[in-house]
């Protein structure tokens, strides 16, 4: 058995020397000292020796042990040495060339018209104001002139959640939180998003977006308001751009319009984006009721309000001829990096 270690120390020196690659010493490794290696099958067979024998028969079996894991370590570390080596000799890297540019993201076309639409009407001598998305039933409804049995309130168009509060329907409840606050005279916006119980479709859905200004004064009149709002589309859509006020009814303001501007995709000719009228809904707009006036803390004999609304996903669609809601909402980055 002394003589079977030596031989094999000897040979895993010359096959060491012979070796020139990681994966052939590992291979080199197994068949000397894996489960099936040669010194394991000596050590298998010390079972055959002698009690006296035993002793002076492992000791050298560790120290054969020793000497070819020594050998494999020392050629381990000179071939991974050699292979770095010539790496380092063959890659080259040019420190001049420049680097590889990661894709990034940039503003959401929501983001892009709500940023525009505030610098446009803060450039009009506006503030940004903000407010809760989850409202009292008070601010959303009561204080806005609508009662408790208006259609509004039904179920099928508001969420509700428990404790009485509402995920807000309108942005209109910031001007009421606004006029506790704040002393005549008051000009501001409101962007936010907004919550109704309705279909998905391509001109629809339960989270959307709006922007609502509020003007209170002494001597504000509806020629203020349509001046403003005719300003207002012209700048954001071109001079080229024609407006009309159409009699509607809301309950916060009296008397009340909606704004339509000269479709975008035929110019007013009439087409399927404009349903061959050559006009689009663009928002909604009044003057302040009397009296959410006096809920917000503003004596209506004195003062004098108007107040506009408008959906900034349509305006989003009309602004960028997108022509399904829906597209807004998926995050498809083929669609978003358009703009």
């Amino acid at each position: 058995m002394k003589d079977k270690l030596e031989a094999i120390k000897r040979s895993a020196a010359e096959r060491v020397k012979e070796t020139d690659s990681l994966t052939a010493l590992e291979e080199l490794r197994l068949s000397l000292l894996g489960k099936k290696g040669e010194l394991t099958q000596i050590l298998r067979g010390m079972g055959n020796l002698s009690p006296e024998e035993r002793p002076a028969m492992g000791r050298l079996v560790n120290d054969t042990r020793a000497a070819v894991e020594e050998m494999l370590n020392n050629s381990k570390k000179h071939i991974s040495d050699k292979e770095q080596n010539m790496r380092l000799a063959h890659e080259k890297l040019d420190v001049t060339m420049p680097g590889r540019t990661k894709p990034v993201g940039h503003l959401h076309p929501l983001s892009i018209v709500i940023n525009e639409l505030s610098e446009l009407f803060i450039g009009m001598g506006y503030e940004v104001a903000e407010g809760p998305d989850v409202e009292t039933d008070y601010y959303n409804f009561e204080a806005l002139n609508i009662p408790a049995n208006h259609p509004a309130k039904d179920e099928q168009d508001t969420f509700y959640v428990e404790g009485g509060l509402v995920l807000r329907t309108q942005t209109s409840s910031v001007q009421i939180r606004t006029m506790e606050k704040k002393k005549p005279p008051i000009k501001i916006i409101a962007p936010g998003t907004v919550f109704r119980s309705d279909q998905v479709d391509p001109t629809h859905s339960p989270v959307f977006h709006q922007l609502e200004g509020l003007v209170v004064d002494k001597g504000v009149t509806m020629a203020g308001l349509k001046g403003s709002l005719i300003m207002f589309v012209k700048k954001l859509f071109g001079n080229e751009t024609k407006a009309r006020f159409r009699p509607h009814h809301f309950p916060f303001t009296e008397p009340s319009a909606e704004m339509d501007i000269s479709c975008f995709a035929c110019g007013g000719k009439g087409c399927r984006v404009c349903k061959d009228s050559g006009w689009i809904e663009i928002l909604g707009c009044g003057m302040v009721h009397p009296r959410v006036l006096e809920m917000g803390g503003i004596d209506p004999t004195i003062y004098s309000g108007f107040a506009f609304g408008m959906g900034l996903n349509r305006i989003a669609m009309q602004r960028y001829a997108i022509t399904d809601m829906r597209l807004l909402f998926e995050g498809d980055t083929r669609f978003l990096q358009q703009f």
